[in-house]
């Protein structure tokens, strides 16, 4: 029945990362609740059906406070038994030369909402001692992101709390994962308005493959998964090469107009 399948919430599920988390949770059994802040959400459910399993949806900007409400009470009180908190938000350019609203969005979506969801559905967990939590950070948060530098922010402090998250709860049986995805076939970087550059025109990892690394590692308890050889290495890397060389390179990468014809 139903209401003996495993629970999962998965947001930023209408594209991406996002929507192959939520296939890999439907394969594996779970029910869903899926949420995203556009229409596409709809859609994303009609496809996740297929697998038999249980889909809600919710339309709503995880951004806010009264977006992250709307979202724990569309689970109507069922228990979480897997959170995968995914929404994001990107934008590339000179920071100084951004819409600094837009700018903020990227800190309350990727940052606030994260934190908000974290801590409603993770109390929730800690009372029941028993839960799964995978947060979406990026190797972008080992390195100043020159031409990205709110985002590349935002996922440093992503990666550092769900580390320590995961330490707090150490003694429980509430596990926290951090999946670290590098740049990934999605719709990120049109949105983020970074198609004009080297790393917007460049070969990206799979979805599929990235969200099903993350996945496994979540419901293997493992504390975080880089994904990619080439992204193991860069992360690796910026343990050691100096802050100002990080931010030198990535100028390179996410400068507009670096894309080569």
């Amino acid at each position: 029945m139903t209401d003996q399948r495993s629970f999962a919430i998965v947001t930023g599920a209408s594209t991406g990362i996002g929507l192959e988390l939520a296939r890999c949770c439907a394969k594996a059994g779970f029910d869903l609740l899926i949420a995203a802040d556009e229409p596409a959400i709809e859609t994303a459910a009609i496809d996740l059906r297929a697998s038999g399993v249980s889909v809600e949806t919710v339309q709503t900007d995880l951004a806010t406070e009264e977006g992250v409400n709307r979202l724990c009470e569309a689970a109507k009180g069922r228990p979480v038994d897997a959170l995968l908190a995914n929404a994001g938000r990107g934008l590339g350019h000179s920071f100084l030369d951004q819409n600094f609203a837009e700018a903020r969005k990227v800190v309350d979506t990727n940052v606030v909402g994260t934190l908000y969801l974290v801590h409603r559905i993770g109390n929730e967990m800690s009372r029941r001692n028993s839960g799964r939590i995978l947060i979406t950070g990026s190797i972008a948060g080992f390195t100043p992101g020159s031409f990205q530098a709110v985002y590349n922010a935002s996922k440093a402090f992503l990666n550092s709390f769900s580390f320590a998250l995961r330490e707090e709860l150490r003694d429980s049986a509430v596990t926290v994962t951090c999946l670290m995805p590098g740049a990934t076939e999605t719709d990120f970087f049109r949105r983020a308005d970074m198609l004009d550059t080297a790393v917007g025109a460049a070969e990206k990892d799979d979805a599929g493959e990235v969200a099903q690394l993350g996945f496994d590692a979540m419901m293997c308890g493992e504390g975080d998964v880089v994904t990619g050889w080439k992204n193991k290495v860069m992360s690796a890397a910026a343990n050691v090469v100096p802050s100002g060389t990080l931010a030198s390179q990535h100028r390179k990468m996410a400068e507009p107009g670096t894309a080569k014809s």
